[in-house]
C-alpha cells in the first residue's frame, strides 16, 4: 500500500501540482492553451523533476528553464516575461510547500502513533492539497496585481529576478532538509528542540514568502512613481510648447492693433497717391499693406487667438503628411476658460488624431474634422478622425490630460468608434468669469 501512495505522491500529484503551477504561469503570461498541453507539461515536469529534484539549485533552475521555453515557444509570449514569472511561480511554490510541509512536523509529535502509518494518508494529502490552495493564492495576488506591466518596464522588472534567486538560495537549506516526522522523540527536551526548530523554519518560509510580494508591492509603486513622473515631465513640455503658443498669439495680436492703429494714415497715402494720378504707386503700396496682413491672419478663426495658432500649427502638420483636415470651430472669447486648458485638449486631441491617421495606408482616406459650438454655458467641441482598429481602446496620456480639464470644469469626455472612424467628444461648463479674469482685448 504504500508503494501506491509513492507512486501516486510522486507522479499523481507531481502531475497535479505542475499542471496548476503551468496553469498560472500561461494565465499571467495573459495567454489561453488546450487542456492536452497542461497534461504533457506536466508529464514533462515530473520526468525532469524525478531526475533533477526541484529543491536543489539545478532542479529549480531546470525547471525554470522548462517553464521558460513553454511559455516562449508554446505561449508565443516575450521570454523575458516568461522566465521571470517562471522563476516567480516556481519559488512561490516551493515556499507554499515548505510552509505546510513546517506546519506537518509541528503536529508530528501530538499524533497518535497510527498517524505514521496508513492513518496518515489523509493528512498529508490534506496538506498537499492545502499548499495547492496557498500557492494558488499567491498566484492570483501576481496575476491581479503585479502582472500588467509594459514590455519597457518589464525590463526594468528583471530587477527582481536577482532578489528570487537570491530568496531561493537563502532557503537552499530549508528546501533541502528532510521533513521526516516519522520518529518518536522520547524526551520532552527533545520535543521543545524540534519544535524551536521548526518553528524557525516555518518562519523562514513564511518571511521568504511575504519577501517576494514586498518586493513586487514596492516595484509597482517604483513603477507607477516613475510613470507620473514621466507624465509630469511631459506636461512640463506640453505647457512650455502651449505657452510659447500664447506668446505667439499674443505678438500676432499686438501687430494686428498696430495695423488697426496705422490703417487711417495708410488710408491717407493711398487716397494722395490716387489724387496725385500716381496710379502704379498706388497699387503697389496696397499690395504692400495685402502681404503684411495676410502675415498676420490666421489659417483658421475660431475667434480665440491662441487655439488660432495652436490649431493652425496642426493644420500645417496634417496637410504636410497627407491629411485633410477642416475645422469648424467657434470658442468663446473672452471668458472663465483658461486658454493653456483649451489648448490642452486640442493639442492632444489633434495629435492623436494625426497620429492614428499617419498609421493608416497611403491610399485610403485621411480625414480629420474639428467642429464645436457654444450652447448657453456649455461648449461641445468634437473632432472626428480616420481609424483603423476594434473596438477595444486603450486610453492614453494625452486622452487622461483632455479628460482632466473636462473634470476641472465640470465637463465629461466620451470616445465613439465607429466604421473607419474616431470620435471624441468633449463637453465644458463656461464658468461665470469675474473682471480680473477676463482676457481683453483692445
Amino acid at each position: 500500500m504504500i508503494a501506491y501512495y509513492d507512486f501516486f505522491n510522486i507522479y499523481i500529484m507531481g502531475i497535479v501540482e505542475t499542471s496548476f503551477q503551468f496553469y498560472f504561469l500561461v494565465k499571467i503570461l495573459k495567454k489561453k492553451l488546450l487542456i492536452p498541453f497542461y497534461f504533457l507539461f506536466a508529464v514533462c515536469a515530473v520526468i525532469v523533476n524525478n531526475l533533477l529534484p526541484v529543491s536543489t539549485l539545478i532542479g529549480f533552475v531546470a525547471l525554470v528553464f522548462l517553464l521558460t521555453v513553454c511559455g516562449a515557444f508554446v505561449c508565443h509570449a516575450d521570454p523575458k516575461s516568461s522566465l521571470l514569472y517562471a522563476a516567480l511561480t516556481t519559488e512561490i511554490m516551493l515556499l507554499c510547500y515548505g510552509i505546510t510541509q513546517s506546519m506537518m512536523s509541528l503536529a508530528a509529535p501530538f499524533l497518535p502513533t497510527a498517524f505514521y502509518d496508513m492513518a496518515g494518508i489523509p493528512f498529508a494529502l490534506a496538506s498537499q492539497a492545502a499548499a495547492l490552495a496557498l500557492a494558488g493564492f499567491c498566484y492570483y495576488m501576481v496575476y491581479w496585481y503585479f502582472s500588467n506591466y509594459s514590455t519597457m518596464e518589464m525590463q526594468q522588472m528583471f530587477l527582481v529576478f536577482i532578489p528570487i534567486l537570491m530568496i531561493f538560495i537563502m532557503s537552499r537549506y530549508v528546501n533541502t532538509m528532510q521533513f521526516d516526522f516519522q520518529y518518536a522523540l522520547s524526551s520532552e527536551e527533545e520535543i521543545s528542540e524540534y519544535l524551536f526548530s521548526h518553528w524557525q523554519l516555518l518562519a523562514m518560509h513564511f518571511l521568504g514568502l511575504a519577501s517576494l510580494f514586498c518586493i513586487l508591492f514596492f516595484f509597482k509603486k517604483l513603477q507607477q512613481n516613475f510613470r507620473l513622473s514621466t507624465e509630469l515631465s511631459l506636461l512640463a513640455q506640453e505647457e512650455h510648447s502651449l505657452n510659447q503658443y500664447v506668446e505667439e498669439a499674443k505678438a500676432r495680436y499686438d501687430r494686428t492693433k498696430s495695423l488697426r492703429h496705422d490703417i487711417r494714415n495708410h488710408i491717407a497715402v493711398v487716397k494722395d497717391l490716387l489724387r496725385g494720378g500716381k496710379l502704379e504707386e498706388a497699387v503697389s503700396y496696397m499690395e504692400d499693406l495685402d502681404d503684411m496682413a495676410e502675415k498676420m491672419s490666421f489659417p483658421v478663426s475660431t475667434n480665440n487667438p491662441v487655439a488660432d495658432i495652436l490649431v493652425g500649427n496642426k493644420l500645417g502638420t496634417a496637410k504636410s503628411m497627407g491629411i485633410d483636415m477642416d475645422c469648424s470651430l467657434l470658442l468663446p472669447y473672452p471668458c472663465g476658460l483658461r486658454d493653456i486648458d483649451i489648448c490642452i485638449v486640442l493639442s492632444n486631441a489633434l495629435d492623436n488624431a494625426i497620429q492614428a491617421c499617419k498609421g493608416l495606408d497611403a491610399g485610403t482616406g485621411k480625414q480629420i474634422h474639428v467642429t464645436g459650438r457654444i450652447q448657453s454655458d456649455f461648449l461641445m467641441m468634437e473632432i472626428r478622425n480616420s481609424f483603423r482598429g476594434k473596438g477595444a481602446f486603450k486610453k492614453g496620456t494625452g486622452l487622461s490630460n483632455i479628460e482632466k480639464v473636462a473634470e476641472k470644469y465640470n465637463g465629461a469626455m466620451s470616445i465613439e468608434i465607429r466604421e473607419n472612424e474616431f470620435i471624441l467628444h468633449v463637453l465644458l461648463v463656461i464658468p461665470q468669469h469675474s473682471d480680473d479674469s477676463l482676457q481683453q482685448m483692445d
